[in-house]
């Protein structure tokens, strides 16, 4: 019974009437028959297949179970914890809530009817086919619960190089997901998934352990003045960005490993700037910690320039779509110039995404540009893989 994926055998039960709902299943694999009792008659309410939920409404209105259920064959059930159907719920628009309740006193009275009078409770109104993404949203989740619980989840790392060192000076942690059915999940897909529920804050604090552990072992590899240098970024969620604590968190996993906090600094994508007032209280905290900032994707529209130099930013991550565009378009590549000359006049320094070409490489460095970062530079890699690339050549030279 441990972990997201319960098996039962033919006949065994899964949950019996006035049961706490600790609760609710999405069928995977099986049959199970939902029943009641009137009097001494055992009424069968409802045959269940895969694709269906189970058991969701006691824990929807956190009341005990008002039906038993058992599994008819063998049966493979993934768990839906009641925090992640709360959590859900509590995230929906207020009239969406009231129909829920309303639904839920209707279910309630329909059963007290099946009890009283013997009366058969309607089949539920759902299309299986239509709720199938639902559920499978639920199945990753319950999933992605179980690898953050059993250290299936990983962090790459993406080069990051400095044009004036011509040498590579940091990298950007990245999670990644390799499912053991599905294979690698898209982190577009599991990281939005996690940001809808609290499970972004145990998969952030994953890649920040990860991360400041690997730079670690990298300092105590090589050389102190390439050391000195070196850092890691870690791109982080609104719910992360909210915590009180979140920056003292930082420290605490900073000074675990040794590191000082010049050698972290933490991504915020621009998006983020839309909630200008907390997004600009964490960004002083971490400059007051000495913790560096980097504005992600900026130019992709999100940024109120006329807020923007309030913010405590050290760099700015220039959106590949420009660096894409900017050797063959005249007027991309002024675009840039003037980007880059707007942040560096604000005291902070420009990191291209994408550069995948020496001649895009070469026009941002000629345009002022200071950080690199893309496929030109390096891929993003394991941890075992990062110091041969501290010792390589730098790109101008290959």
């Amino acid at each position: 019974m441990a972990g997201s994926k319960h098996h039962f055998a033919a006949g065994e039960q899964i949950f019996s009437e006035g049961d706490p709902p600790t609760a609710a299943y999405v069928i995977d694999q099986g049959r199970v028959e939902v029943y009641t009792h009137h009097g001494g008659t055992r009424l069968v309410l409802n045959y269940l297949g895969p694709g269906d939920l189970l058991g969701e409404m006691a824990v929807i209105d956190r009341e005990p179970r008002s039906a038993s259920a058992r599994a008819v064959g063998s049966c493979v059930l993934t768990e839906i914890r009641e925090d992640q159907i709360q959590e859900r719920i509590a995230q929906t628009d207020p009239i969406v809530r009231l129909l829920v309740q309303a639904l839920l006193k209707r279910y309630r009275t329909g059963l007290r009817a099946v009890r009283d009078r013997g009366i058969p409770l309607p089949e539920p109104m759902s299309d299986a086919q239509e709720s199938a993404p639902v559920m499978d949203k639920f199945r990753l989740e319950a999933e992605l619960m179980d690898a953050i619980g059993n250290d299936e989840l990983t962090v790459v790392f993406q080069p990051i190089f400095d044009c004036t060192r011509d040498a590579v000076v940091g990298f950007e942690s990245l999670t990644r997901w390799t499912h053991p059915k599905r294979g690698i999940i898209s982190p577009a897909e599991f990281i939005a998934l996690a940001e809808e529920t609290s499970l972004i804050l145990p998969v952030g604090q994953y890649a920040l352990t990860k991360s400041c552990e690997t730079l670690a072992q990298l300092h105590d590899q090589v050389p102190a003045e390439i050391s000195e240098r070196l850092w890691v970024s870690v791109n982080v969620s609104a719910r992360q960005s909210v915590l009180p604590d979140f920056v003292s968190l930082i420290i605490s996993v900073i000074e675990r490993f040794g590191l000082a906090a010049r050698h972290f600094k933490v991504e915020i994508t621009e998006s983020l700037t839309l909630d200008f007032e907390r997004v600009s209280v964490m960004m002083a905290n971490c400059k007051e910690a000495g913790i560096g900032v980097s504005l992600d994707d900026f130019g992709t529209g999100h940024a109120n320039l006329s807020r923007l130099h309030m913010l405590e930013f050290d760099t700015v991550k220039l959106d590949q779509s420009f660096v894409r565009q900017m050797v063959d378009n005249q007027r991309c590549a002024e675009l840039v110039r003037g980007i880059i000359n707007m942040v560096r006049a604000l005291g902070a320094e420009i990191i291209a995404e994408g550069v995948e070409t020496l001649d895009q490489a070469k026009l941002l460095r000629d345009s002022g540009c200071r950080y690199l970062q893309g496929y030109l530079i390096g891929k993003p890699m394991a941890a075992d893989e990062l110091l041969p690339v501290l010792k390589a050549k730098g790109i101008f030279d290959r």
